[in-house]
């Protein structure tokens, strides 16, 4: 699916509480001053504790080029949040795997991106799944992820606080609550 196909896709307002209050485009909702809309990210934590990053491809609306959790996205009004995520998964790793996901808590951000003027106002689910690094086939689209890499959360916790414009600016907040 093309990121102007993507853009054009309705997502689901919602109220600081995440109760439903409507429905917009990804791209209205993204412009600014941002509307806040329901989201999920999804972090993969394998057998030796070490989490999944993904780089943003370089045609990402928002955030391009910057390193974040294994997947991120929208679901669609009337959607659940794991089903979602798990097509996102397909779509953007490739993973096809009979993956457990479970939700660790909500993180609730907003952020302006400098580069494209667009923001991200999400009531974000943070999804956790635990996975067999070695067992886990990826096949990232190369118009989704720039790259993929594992992590350990100590590592990428300096490396964040070394240089946070690398980095979406969700993944600390999402990265906390996947972890604790």
């Amino acid at each position: 699916m093309t990121s102007s196909v993507r853009e054009s896709l309705l997502v689901e307002l919602v109220s600081p509480t995440g109760e439903p209050t409507g429905a917009a485009t990804v791209a209205d909702a993204h412009t600014a001053p941002g509307r806040l809309h329901r989201a999920f990210s999804v972090h993969l934590l394998d057998t030796s504790g070490r989490l999944l990053l993904q780089q943003r491809a370089a045609v990402k609306t928002r955030f391009p080029l910057r390193w974040a959790n294994a997947c991120c996205g929208h679901p669609s009004p009337g959607t659940t949040v794991v089903d979602a995520a798990l097509t996102r998964l397909a779509e953007e790793l490739g993973v096809l795997d009979d993956l457990s996901l479970t939700e660790v808590g909500v993180h609730l951000y907003r952020a302006d991106d400098p580069d494209t003027g667009l923001v991200e106002h999400e009531y974000d689910h943070v999804l956790l799944g635990i996975v067999d690094a070695d067992l886990l086939t990826l096949r990232p689209d190369p118009a989704e992820v720039a790259a993929v890499r594992w992590v350990d959360p100590g590592d990428l916790r300096t490396a964040m606080a070394a240089n946070p414009s690398h980095y979406s600016p969700w993944l600390a907040g999402v990265t906390s609550l996947a972890l604790r």
